[in-house]
């Protein structure tokens, strides 16, 4: 019989279903093929005019009905499709999930086409009073909902039965994460026997595309989309922006071994550190992601000798693989030389909230199947960068622990530990 309580007297945490959704395929299966295969989900923009700009590529997800509907409505399906491909692999009712929900999204404002719709409606005042007064002119609050930045976990609530107030959160490039570390600690506390984490972002619109461009974050490299995402390579100059969505099922061990659930795997630790730096740079001396990294391992009661896999985050910004390498050098020091590290974002891109969640899932699956995914496009090594990154083919291999990194703009570090079993 596993312990059903952590080395810190806690209940322990596990993992009974995967729902995954990448611009690589709609389910695990899919995105688990192409990821070990080393395919990648990037690819030119057909969905709005790009003459003009100066990234014109994407990992989009484009093939869901809503994707031509604007980043709400496409958030929430991703967010669904996941969910209930997670919530039929855990064995629980579709629809009376009974557990909370914590949903990593973007930030939501008001759709492009919602914005040119209302505003050539009626005549009068120009301004925002026309605007207010052609939207209560349709006599719906559809249009209001979705400017809400709770209204997807609502509807999510709604259409799983999952119970008291649907909690939605934005930590940037870690939200993904921090959606799982607050279902663990919701379980870790005793409020629920379970939880459902997803994290879902469906913004690759026009307005983000410019956005990132001014910071000068995106990669240019358009003439093959396929090869844009290069992490920890010298070359790299970017990342690319993507969409998709990833849910975990949450449970108690003592809970799902008491209904025959199958355990997929562990939460052992989750870690976070905040500093308020820069909006979007770095803390030169990596000291935020280092505590990140440290706490996630302490929580996990974990030595940094006994972890097996590091699923990097990895964006292929020049300055980002710089800091992770050394926040990763710093905490591991000469064990780092033994424990392969790869990025899934060379090849679905960098799905901004849903990234931490869907690097989750495929870390769990890593575990699952013994076959680590490679960074692809790995091609001219920065010796700046001494990595074991799995270059551009999978490797099979025993993989008992991971760590898996999320480092967001304004200085918001999430990292968890894994593991395949229970201790």
């Amino acid at each position: 019989m596993p312990n059903l309580l952590d080395h810190l007297g806690r209940p322990v945490v596990a993992v009974t279903g995967i729902g995954l959704v990448t611009s690589l395929g709609k389910g695990k299966e899919a995105n688990w093929e192409a990821l070990t295969a080393g395919r990648s989900g990037i690819h030119a923009i057909t969905r709005f005019p790009v003459d003009h700009l100066a990234t014109r590529i994407s990992g989009m997800v484009d093939f869901l009905p809503s994707s031509e509907l604007g980043a709400t409505a496409l958030t929430y399906e991703l967010a669904e499709t996941a969910a209930g491909e997670a919530i039929t692999e855990s064995g629980l009712p579709l629809e009376d999930f009974d557990g909370p929900l914590f949903l990593a999204a973007p930030p939501v404002e008001l759709d492009w086409s919602a914005r040119f719709f209302l505003n050539t409606r009626g005549e009068g005042e120009k301004g925002t009073e026309r605007l207010l007064d052609a939207a209560n002119a349709t006599g719906s609050d559809e249009l209001f909902a979705t400017t809400q930045f709770g209204t997807v976990a609502d509807r999510l609530s709604d259409r799983f039965g999952a119970t008291g107030l649907p909690i939605t959160l934005s930590t940037a490039c870690a939200s993904g994460a921090t959606a799982i570390q607050l279902g663990v600690e919701a379980i870790r506390r005793g409020e629920a026997k379970r939880a459902l984490a997803i994290g879902a972002d469906g913004s690759a619109t026009a307005e983000a595309l410019i956005r990132f461009s001014l910071l000068s974050a995106l990669s240019t490299n358009n003439d093959v989309p396929e090869k844009a995402s290069k992490p920890f390579s010298k070359d790299r100059d970017g990342f690319v922006l993507a969409e998709g969505g990833a849910a975990l099922v949450l449970e108690s061990l003592e809970s799902a071994l008491e209904r025959g659930a199958t355990v997929i795997g562990i939460l052992r630790g989750c870690g976070e550190k905040a500093d308020d730096f820069h909006r979007t740079r770095s803390k030169p001396d990596g000291s935020p992601a280092i505590a990140a990294v440290r706490a996630a391992l302490q929580d996990a009661g974990l030595a940094p000798q006994q972890i097996s896999y590091i699923n990097a985050h990895g964006t292929s910004t020049p300055e980002n693989d710089k800091m992770e390498h050394l926040s990763l050098s710093t905490v591991f020091g000469e064990h780092l030389r033994g424990i392969p590290i790869s990025s899934n974002k060379s090849m679905i891109g960098h799905t901004l909230s849903a990234a931490g969640a869907i690097e989750a899932a495929v870390s769990l699956l890593t575990m699952r199947h013994g076959v680590i995914p490679p960074t692809i496009n790995y091609d001219n090594p920065d010796p700046a960068i001494d990595l074991d990154v799995v270059p551009n083919k999978s490797r099979e291999a025993e993989v008992k622990t991971v760590l898996s990194n999320s480092f967001g703009f304004g200085g918001q570090n999430t990292c968890l530990v894994m593991a395949r079993e229970p201790s």
